[in-house]
């Protein structure tokens, strides 16, 4: 992290300054309204995070015109057109992720690899990392910096990690991603632009992560994977979201961003769930699902949108059953 002043991601995204008093003071990090510190810069781009905008300890805030007067007395007020792709541009800025070193050695001499660690043909291992004993590293695998794996893991060929606190006797296979950047955009002034990714993921013991699945790092927080949870191949989990203890998803199973999924939860292939969704322990969501509202604990549901499984089976059978009057009333006409 590089600190900056108000004044200098005033200058880099356009906005204006509402006092210019206040532009040196130095901001650190960018942070969401509800956990900024005053070193932090936040944005609010919604009339409805009035009140969290009002309550912010942060130290700036990139706003709109129109809730300028809605920010706290304490705050440095960064006034533009686009208050989120502002604040993508100073995370930017104030957050430089670390990334390999093309000219340092495949494997960096400051990674650390406990007694046991197999390193295959093609591996890349990054500056910082740690690697437990009884590890394997197939052909081809990559290491980001500072990732973290633990004991008697299995990382398969071509497997990608970085930003990464991997468990023990964890299974990653062949060509999965685990710690990309999640997906986010903002509209600028130019269009679309990024919006930073900046958590991390977290596998925690026992985890296995199939083929070509992805797990991506957190916007702000952590993307979490609960022990002894089995992920099949070509599966999807968004940034922020948080996932229990020894849960299953079928292949093609998609989970968007900041969902919450309790422990034990099933799901059957190609089901797919909504952002901001809480699933609670114990459901079960049927094969190709679509799941765009909270679930209770304990119930399985199916369908798109989904309901509850014998609603959805009514349902079905009612639909089936006029669809066979239609017919039958046309073949006798």
């Amino acid at each position: 992290m590089a600190p900056a002043t108000v004044g200098e991601l005033a200058a880099l995204t356009g906005a204006a300054l509402g006092e210019a008093s206040r532009a040196a003071r130095l901001v650190r990090r960018v942070a969401d309204l509800r956990g900024a510190m005053p070193d932090d810069v936040v944005f609010c781009a919604d009339r409805r995070h009035a009140v969290e905008l009002a309550a912010t300890r942060a130290g700036a805030v990139f706003v709109a015109r129109e809730q300028a007067a809605g920010s706290p007395t304490s705050c440095a007020v960064l006034v533009c057109v686009s208050p989120q792709a502002a604040w993508a541009a100073a995370a930017d800025r104030l957050h430089r992720p670390r990334r390999h070193d093309p000219t340092a050695p495949a494997i960096h001499p400051s990674a650390r690899l406990e007694d046991g660690v197999v390193v295959g043909p093609g591996v890349v291992i990054g500056a910082g990392a740690a690697i437990g004993a009884g590890t394997v590293l197939s052909a081809g695998a990559v290491i980001g910096p500072g990732v973290m794996i633990g004991r008697d893991c299995a990382i398969g060929p071509n497997a990608v990690i970085g930003f990464a606190l991997i468990g023990d006797r964890v299974r990653i296979y062949a060509g999965a991603a685990i710690g990309e950047a999640g997906f986010g955009a903002a509209a600028g002034p130019r269009g679309l632009v990024d919006v930073p990714q900046l958590g991390r993921v977290i596998i925690q013991d026992g985890v296995t992560i199939g083929a070509g699945s992805c797990v991506d790092r957190g916007a702000l927080s952590d993307t979490t994977v609960g022990e002894n949870t089995k992920i099949d191949n070509l599966v999807h989990i968004a940034h922020n979201v948080t996932v229990g203890r020894n849960c299953v998803m079928a292949a093609y199973t998609g989970i968007s961003g900041s969902v919450t999924i309790g422990d034990n939860c099933q799901f059957g292939g190609r089901a797919g769930v909504s952002d901001h969704v809480t699933i609670g322990a114990g459901a079960r969501i049927a094969a190709a699902s679509g799941v765009m509202k909270n679930v209770p604990a304990g119930e399985t549901w199916g369908g798109s949108p989904a309901r509850p499984l014998r609603r959805w089976m009514r349902e079905a059978a009612l639909i089936g059953r006029l669809a066979e009057r239609h017919w039958k009333g046309r073949e006798e006409a």
